[in-house]
């Protein structure tokens, strides 16, 4: 059973703010410590600057002010961090295989020399048995394992994760989010998982950042004390439903403010 981590920090998030070109602030003097080996979601309304946090993080976009650093890399983003969009995005002409393939192909890797990396990809997602269907053949739910899975296959230590299960009907989206924290719990990831969620957030989480409406702050670090496995009796419980209660009521008062 996982409780609450106490790995060295991995990420110093230190007074970050983003100004994009147009003059609009979607991020402004956000700091936070992510720790080694954690599972933290970033919760917010649309617009309040979740996703474009997690592109910094990611090196796709450079922060206006503020620092970065990785002390548990000796202060370098690691090369290989793993990225989950919103949708799947998958080549609709390619086979699952081929989808997953993808990363180990632009890195120059022979097929024929990845495939028990590329299938152990797929066992870990349940999609074994689909390496040869194409996306067309999939459900909504399948896509996005297919999605985790190459995102998965380099084996990266860190792994982005931008609201994946949205798009998803609420069967599908719990049946995934327990699927990803058995793999979390299996691989030793450090996740960082953006969600519009109340109640995906506290259900997934050690540790929610709750970020205010533009400009995008944090207005609380909550640390969702809860042991780990988590399943239907942890829905359940009132310490769940009152922890999504207290988020709730937080985000409420600030878009009221």
């Amino acid at each position: 059973m996982k409780t609450q981590t106490s790995g060295a920090s991995l990420i110093d998030i230190q007074g970050v703010s983003k100004t994009y070109d147009n003059g609009t602030t979607a991020l402004q003097a956000v700091t936070a410590g992510i720790a080694q080996g954690s599972f933290v979601s970033l919760l917010g309304p649309s617009g309040c600057g979740k996703s474009t946090l997690l592109r910094i993080i990611a090196g796709l976009i450079t922060p206006s002010s503020g620092v970065l650093d990785w002390p548990a890399t000796g202060g370098v983003r690691p090369d290989d961090i793993g990225f989950v969009f919103q949708d799947a995005t998958l080549m609709p002409w390619a086979s699952v295989f081929d989808n997953v393939y993808l990363p180990l192909k632009l890195r120059g890797k022979m097929r024929k020399d990845v495939e028990p990396q590329i299938m152990d990809a797929l066992t870990r997602v349940g999609l074994a048995q689909f390496s040869e269907s194409f996306p067309r053949e999939l459900s909504g739910g399948m896509k996005m394992r297919v999605s985790i899975a190459r995102a998965l296959v380099t084996r990266p230590p860190v792994l982005l994760m931008d609201e994946p299960f949205a798009a998803l009907d609420e069967f599908t989206r719990e049946k995934l989010d327990d699927d990803l924290l058995a793999l979390w719990q299996a691989e030793n990831w450090t996740v960082i998982f953006v969600t519009h969620s109340v109640y995906e957030s506290v259900y997934l989480s050690e540790r929610v950042l709750v970020m205010g409406a533009r400009p995008g702050r944090i207005l609380h670090d909550m640390v969702i004390d809860e042991p780990f496995p988590r399943g239907r009796a942890f829905r359940a419980k009132p310490s769940y439903h009152a922890q999504c209660a207290e988020i709730s009521d937080m985000l409420r008062h600030d878009v009221e403010a």
